[in-house]
């Protein structure tokens, strides 16, 4: 994550805010919902690309910072939608401790097969 304060003109993409909600299901189990919270400006930027193998397949993993302005309803597990692209919240911290931009750590997760 980047502690450089951003410009706010660089917050050029718009991205989708989605809260994780856990539903319960008639079988006995239950199932993950994204459900939309907000779409707001941010700056996206891939960090790191690795090949990894998961659950019996080939995946690519790789890493983004985004930053925004501050939100306190965003966190780990929560997802963030860049172009069609499910980034899922790895951390998210405030980036000057004054409340005013929100630095977040995220995995993208793509399978080839």
């Amino acid at each position: 994550m980047s502690e450089r304060i951003p410009p706010i003109g660089t917050m050029t993409d718009r991205v989708q805010i989605r809260r994780k909600e856990m539903t319960g299901e008639d079988e006995g189990g239950h199932t993950t919902l994204y459900v939309p919270m907000a779409t707001v400006w941010a700056r996206v930027r891939s960090l790191t690309g690795r090949r990894m193998e998961q659950a019996d397949g080939r995946a690519v993993g790789i890493s983004h910072s985004v930053v925004m302005r501050f939100r306190p309803d965003l966190g780990p597990g929560d997802r963030i939608v860049y172009r069609g692209r499910n980034l899922d919240v790895v951390t998210a911290a405030d980036l000057n401790g004054r409340r005013a931009y929100l630095s977040c750590a995220c995995n993208e997760t793509s399978f080839a097969g």
